[in-house]
């Protein structure tokens, strides 16, 4: 397993991620068990989850597995980087949601207790709050680190001014900021690279794709899929348009070009990488 560092930071976290968005619904507790223990074996030591994570089971039923998970291995806890998220809604109340700072903090503790632990090593904003000033979004999170309750933050689904914008006011603070942002990003999914991979890279983010493999398509799966949330129909009727708008993206790389034709186009435009094939496959 490769390692690389998350961001700007000093930490290393292995190349492959772990999510675990189905434990619960899809996947049994002993399932479960089983993936998290042959995801250690082969390196992996970047577990990902999230608070509302668990659906039709019950929110908080992912990080419990975590949880039960590391707390039935002695010592584990300190191999792994563990990251969950806040943001989405944990009870009936108006404040159950968001990214207030009565709703950080009640949603960190609960998220400890589900996991078994005393720190979140990534604690990541599921969502924007628009309705949220950043200040008392950071002010939160820069107590939360100083208790040792969380130790980098990040973010997910953010767009590239969010990045930007979220932080510029931490460096205001002086404050570390956002060191990862999760995007939806696969060969069906690349509206990141317009706007949240530049932003990512100017200030400094590790990226995190969620969904690599667009739900299973890009690996085949979804073809034998059969009951749960793969089979319903809204998600294959998805499906098929990115199945279809994938094939059509690939039969535009069927073009051949003349040498002539080539450097006519380089002349028009090089491209990002300064020769017309490279561009024009894009």
């Amino acid at each position: 397993m490769d390692y690389a560092r998350l961001g700007r930071t000093g930490l290393k976290v292995s190349r492959l991620c772990l999510g675990t968005m189905n434990f619960g619904p899809l996947a049994a507790e002993a399932e479960s068990f089983a993936i998290l223990d042959r995801a250690l074996e082969l390196g992996i030591n970047f577990l990902d989850t999230a608070d509302v994570y668990g659906w039709r089971t019950g929110e908080g039923v992912t990080e419990q597995i975590v949880g039960r998970w590391l707390a039935q291995r002695a010592g584990l806890r300190e191999q792994v980087v563990l990251a969950t998220k806040v943001y989405g809604r944990m009870g009936d109340g108006p404040n159950d949601r968001g990214l207030s700072a009565w709703h950080i903090r009640r949603a960190c503790d609960e998220s400890l207790r589900r996991l078994r632990t005393d720190r979140i090593d990534l604690y990541q904003m599921h969502h924007v709050d628009r309705d949220t000033p950043w200040d008392e979004v950071w002010q939160t999170m820069e107590q939360l680190v100083t208790a040792g309750k969380v130790i980098y933050v990040g973010s997910s689904n953010f767009a590239g001014w969010h990045i930007a914008q979220a932080n510029a006011v931490a460096a205001e603070r002086h404050f570390l900021g956002l060191v990862s942002e999760q995007s939806l990003y696969n060969l069906t999914a690349r509206t990141v690279e317009l706007e949240v991979i530049p932003a990512c890279r100017a200030h400094g983010l590790g990226l995190l794709p969620w969904s690599p493999l667009a739900g299973g398509l890009l690996a085949g799966a979804l073809a034998a899929a059969g009951e749960g949330r793969r089979a319903s129909e809204r998600i294959r009727k998805r499906v098929e348009e990115r199945r279809a708008q994938l094939v059509g993206s690939l039969h535009a790389l069927d073009i051949v070009l003349s040498p002539d034709h080539r450097a006519a186009l380089d002349r028009i435009w090089p491209g990002p990488g300064g020769e017309a094939p490279e561009a024009y496959a894009w």
